[in-house]
């Protein structure tokens, strides 16, 4: 095997082990439940208790430490950029990490702010506001890296755009009262995916003897598709409630 094939099972043994021992040990974890945190439309919320539970001394120790969440916004911000200079340089398995990274800081700046009572609307609006910018440089690093690809650069730009537009459709249906989360490829999903297709670009090409960047080509088409069809969701799904609101 590759060492590239090597650290990818290896990563995902000693994720396996852990779920295991979550499975036998944690519980459902109490913030995520109370925000209704959701993966896959609810089908993988085993991994959201998982992953909180595995993040938690974590949490714990950030406290002590007497970090804040906007500690936590702005190394997310960093390690977005540093997501898409690193993927856009071709080190798709470090651009992959700084994305998990990035990832847990955007869990851990919610959960501080919970936890220390510091939840505001200034804290929301930074957290959402930078969530964007986190984005738009990991797809930014897509685009240059899968520039030798015919559709590449486009998949991309498209994947940036239907991000965007899932996030606005829910933004903009919160201004005028309507709380929408629906669809499958929001953010968490996007995340996921993307940092799965740069760790596993490279020993799945090799092992189906495919062009290097196709795993990550074809996962940026899924997101593209994906934000697009979740966007238009959003929009006829927002758009109903707000006729049945003005018909009462």
């Amino acid at each position: 095997m590759t060492p590239s094939l090597v650290a990818l099972v290896i990563t995902l043994g000693m994720a396996l082990a852990s779920m295991a021992a979550f499975a036998a040990l944690g519980r459902p974890d109490a913030d995520a439940e109370k925000k209704g945190a959701q993966f896959l439309m609810g089908l993988g919320n085993f991994l959201v208790h998982w992953l909180m539970w595995v993040i938690s001394p974590a949490e714990r120790f950030f406290i002590a430490l007497g970090l804040g969440p906007d500690a936590f916004n702005f190394a997310g911000l960093a390690f977005g950029a540093l997501a898409g200079l690193l993927i856009g340089t071709r080190h798709l398995e470090w651009g992959g990490g700084a994305i998990v990274l990035g990832g847990i800081c955007d869990i851990l700046d919610g959960r501080l702010a919970r936890a220390l009572e510091l939840d505001s609307s200034y804290g929301k609006f930074i957290d959402s506001t930078l969530d964007r910018f986190v984005e738009v440089f990991a797809f930014l690093g897509f685009v240059v890296f899968l520039r030798d690809f015919a559709w590449g650069p486009l998949l991309a730009t498209a994947a940036i755009s239907g991000s965007l537009l899932v996030s606005y459709t829910r933004a903009r249906g919160e201004s005028v009262g309507v709380f929408c989360k629906e669809g499958l490829m929001q953010r968490a999903e996007r995340l996921v995916l993307s940092c799965l297709a740069c760790f596993a670009d490279a020993p799945l090409s090799s092992a189906l003897k495919i062009a290097p960047g196709s795993i990550v080509l074809w996962t940026v088409a899924l997101i593209a598709g994906g934000t697009f069809l979740t966007a238009a969701h959003r929009t006829f799904w927002i758009s109903a409630r707000l006729r049945e609101a003005g018909r009462r």
